[in-house]
């Protein structure tokens, strides 16, 4: 057993289900090793680790296939355990090499979990937990993150449902998704009502919005008067309106959900202490600067150079060789959430930043697409973030021009 585990009195694999785990438990200065399973419910997994704990007295250390999910926050309610997460396609690939007939059995993976933890300890480090703040904003992120999937997917079935049978809203609304969209499409949810509408019923409704709402109203009535139908065919109409008024009040609800989200995660992001590091940065904006937050957490000594939060977030390029042959790949065993949080951010920095902007230009010039370009330059704003990080330093554009001008950097050569 190695000195970095010699403190825990029991380690212990478990392979977690849904409804319950299976676990490989083996006690200090022993090699004998028992199996259990343990009911996924708060109750059995108390009885469980209280009796152990109160066995062997001392702490426990647990390996499994996971960092976070039901069974992580539930171990992580007792002092005495400490949680190792193991990558799943770090098991995965052990388990074949142990099973190259690809046999998968819960109990064995508990075990498989188990030897990784005692044989790998340099590789599987301790989850450290974070404070309450942190885990909530990373929860609430990610949350905000599938709502706002949820409502892309709507917005994407409501104009293709209009383009079916009632076209005029889409000429008259750009933003498909929004409250006012969903609201007009609520109160005149096909052509002919539109139609027979009065032109300051029309004029009200727009104006008891407010805003680009009234500002666009004549240029709308016109529209509506020019317009044709695209078809009367009711057994085609009826049934596509229906559609559309039931994606509109979803859409409704999920923006006020995505409103709930944004008001919670400001208010949180406001109390962490790296807050100011994060919103310093160029297109970050209330979105994106949580995320970025959430994204390297609030412990240094996690990444111990830029490089592990590059291949963390999977912006770093992958070589394989064989032979004579070389070829390179983005990473495919990365966080998608943590890599499209990096690439929005950097596209968004193109605007915001005068080097970010000269950079992604260069590399189109090169012949780049738009994605790698991008890419490329959240590769670069990766390392700039890890020092600010380490340092607790805002990012600061002037002074980091003055470094590029000293070092007579390429990127500012005309």
């Amino acid at each position: 057993m190695t000195n970095s585990l010699d403190k825990f009195s029991v380690l212990i694999g478990l392979d977690w289900a849904s409804k319950k785990h299976d676990v490989c438990i083996q006690k200090s200065n022993t090699d004998t090793r028992q199996f259990k399973v343990i009911k996924h419910s708060p109750e059995d997994i108390d009885d469980w680790l209280c009796s152990l704990h109160n066995e062997v007295k001392g702490p426990i250390a647990i390996a499994v296939e996971l960092s976070s999910g039901p069974i992580v926050y539930a171990l992580q309610k007792y002092s005495y355990v400490t949680v190792f997460p193991i990558h799943a396609a770090t098991l995965a690939r052990y388990r074949q090499a142990m099973f190259p007939s690809g046999a998968k059995d819960d109990p064995s993976d508990a075990e498989l979990a188990l030897d990784l933890m005692l044989k790998y300890p340099e590789k599987i480090k301790p989850l450290k937990p974070s404070s309450d703040a942190s885990r909530a904003l990373n929860l609430l992120v990610e949350q905000r993150r599938v709502l706002v999937e949820d409502k892309r997917r709507a917005v994407n079935r409501l104009i293709n449902a209009l383009k079916q049978y009632y076209l005029l809203p889409l000429a008259m609304f750009s933003h498909r998704g929004s409250d006012l969209f969903c609201e007009f499409l609520l109160t005149w949810p096909t052509f002919k009502q539109l139609k027979r509408a009065r032109e300051k019923t029309i004029r009200a409704f727009f104006s008891k919005r407010g805003g680009n709402a009234v500002a666009n109203t004549d240029k709308r009535i016109k529209a509506i008067n020019d317009a044709m139908a695209l078809t009367e065919d009711s057994s085609v109409i009826e049934p596509y309106s229906l559609l559309s008024v039931s994606l509109c009040n979803q859409i409704i609800l999920l923006n006020k959900s995505i409103k709930a989200y944004d008001v919670k995660i400001d208010e949180l992001f406001n109390q962490m202490p790296d807050a100011d590091i994060f919103a310093s940065l160029p297109g970050t904006g209330p979105c994106l600067a949580p995320r970025l937050l959430a994204a390297f957490g609030e412990d240094r000594s996690r990444f111990s150079s830029a490089q592990e939060i590059q291949n963390y977030a999977g912006l770093s390029p992958v070589t394989e060789r064989s032979g004579n042959k070389e070829w390179i790949h983005w990473r495919w065993q990365c966080s998608t959430f943590i890599r499209q949080t990096f690439v929005e951010w950097s596209a968004k920095s193109v605007h915001q930043s005068y080097w970010a902007g000269l950079y992604y230009e260069k590399q189109r010039a090169k012949g780049k697409a738009h994605q790698a370009a991008v890419r490329a330059l959240a590769f670069k704003w990766a390392r700039i973030l890890f020092k600010c990080w380490q340092t607790k330093t805002p990012y600061n554009e002037a002074r980091y021009l003055k470094a590029l001008k000293e070092r007579n950097s390429s990127l500012l050569s005309t």
